[in-house]
């Protein structure tokens, strides 16, 4: 499993406690200085049935600086990854890819469920 990361974030930090507790093995990489990269993106938007948004950490500063509540509507899903892709801090985090699947955020039922496949 790969997990995308930003070490200030508390709910990465459950993240990691989490893996840790149930002995998952992972490679985790600072979410900031290497965004998950465009084909990672794409296909965490196919496990998120193409909704883009679920994608983007809506409560960070730099989507409302951007004014992404705005323009988000009018991107195309490629120039959302693009843009996703050039910046981790838009990135939702923690950002989790496995061979088969994918979860952005952190819900225990849900990394449970995603640890289990």
């Amino acid at each position: 499993m790969k997990v995308y990361l930003y070490a200030g974030c508390g709910t990465c930090r459950k993240a990691v406690k989490f893996l840790a507790t149930h002995d998952v093995p992972h490679t985790a990489v600072p979410i900031r200085e290497q965004p998950p990269t465009k084909a990672e993106l794409k296909r965490m938007l196919a496990h998120y049935g193409g909704e883009v948004r679920k994608l983007f950490n809506t409560s960070g500063q730099d989507y409302k600086r951007l004014n992404m509540k705005e323009r988000l509507p009018q991107l195309t899903s490629d120039a959302a990854l693009d843009l996703l892709a050039g910046n981790g801090n838009l990135v939702k985090r923690p950002f989790a890819l496995t061979s088969k699947n994918g979860l952005v955020g952190f819900n225990e039922e849900a990394w449970l469920k995603l640890i289990a496949r």
